[in-house]
């Protein structure tokens, strides 16, 4: 939205009258001297700029709606189960849920500050099958009940939840990147516990040994921890541009989300990074999740979701937007 220029002329050092620059205005494009002082413009409002501004404001925020009903607004993290998608949305705010081409909203949050899932940033889910889901917001994690309400799980002690990962018990590790730590929640919700310090600590993944590998933006960008708290670097110093996320699969090959540098890169054991998909279609891509042998990745910016397969191809997913 364009602003409205104003000339204010001076004499003898006290003003003497506004004039608008009529090349910029809009109908959108009232100042708020205009709405409180509509008398000294010279062009005066056909009905009052107040209400004016009241219906343009309604009919906006109805068109936004509809928008955040239509497409994905800004979707940093992914998850994958066996039969749907969940996706968080920063600017819908909320949580959709994919099933085979079908796309809707599985919970839309107000956009209020520190209210449920204002502030979304990653979701997962747990072993039965529920949707996990972190927000800044309201600084807590959230796990979804069977009405589909978000239940929070850490009474507000998780400052900025940057991504979630499940261990083969249960629990839950969380990158806090408000405190530069992981920290561990019990499975039924309760105090977290620190795991580890990583500076800059971002993208989670638990593998099929149930090794925790953590994700940095910092110096060193690749660890992996075991059960018993033991770090092992597996990528020193910064190869990476701007790392998000991290998933493994069976064959202990990691796969890294690099936002800034638009590529996914690939970690065979005990092997350096291999830029392995680069490029367009991505802008800036940032949530991964694995499903079966294929890795989803997210990107707010291209506004989509990706599909990789194992030879590195890369297929745009296109769903229908359902109604309800």
């Amino acid at each position: 939205m364009k602003l409205i220029r104003l000339c204010l002329k001076t004499r003898s050092g006290s003003r003497q009258d506004f004039r608008q620059t009529t090349e910029l205005r809009t109908l959108s494009e009232f100042s708020y001297q205009e709405a409180i002082e509509p008398q000294r413009f010279e062009t005066k409002p056909s009905i009052p700029a107040v209400q004016r501004i009241s219906v343009l404001m309604a009919a906006v925020c109805c068109v936004a709606s509809v928008r955040a009903a239509d497409e994905l607004q800004y979707p940093l993290g992914i998850a994958a189960s066996a039969d749907s998608i969940v996706i968080a949305d920063l600017r819908l705010p909320g949580v959709w849920q994919a099933k085979g081409e079908t796309l809707s909203i599985l919970f839309k949050a107000e956009k209020r500050f520190r209210t449920p899932l204002n502030a979304v940033r990653c979701v997962e889910f747990d072993h039965d099958g529920k949707v996990l889901a972190g927000d800044s917001a309201t600084r807590e994690v959230y796990r979804f009940d069977d009405q589909g309400k978000p239940v929070p799980l850490t009474e507000g002690r998780v400052g900025i939840a940057m991504d979630i990962a499940v261990n083969q018990a249960g629990d839950l590790f969380v990158s806090d990147l408000e405190i530069q730590r992981v920290v561990k929640i019990p499975k039924a919700g309760g105090k977290p516990d620190e795991v580890a310090q990583i500076s800059g600590c971002r993208g989670l993944f638990v593998d099929k040994e149930d090794h925790l590998w953590v994700v940095s933006t910092t110096k060193d960008q690749l660890y992996r921890i075991a059960p018993d708290g033991e770090r092992k670097v597996v990528v020193k110093g910064r190869p990476f541009e701007f790392p998000h996320t991290v998933v493994v699969d069976d064959s202990l090959t990691a796969f890294v989300c690099d936002g800034f540098a638009k590529t996914i890169w690939k970690i065979p054991p005990d092997g350096e990074p291999q830029a392995w998909v680069k490029g367009e279609p991505f802008v800036n891509p940032v949530g991964m999740a694995l499903r079966g042998d294929k890795i989803l990745v997210v990107d707010p910016k291209a506004k989509g979701v990706f599909e990789i397969d194992a030879d590195g191809k890369l297929t745009p997913l296109v769903f229908k937007v359902s109604e309800n």
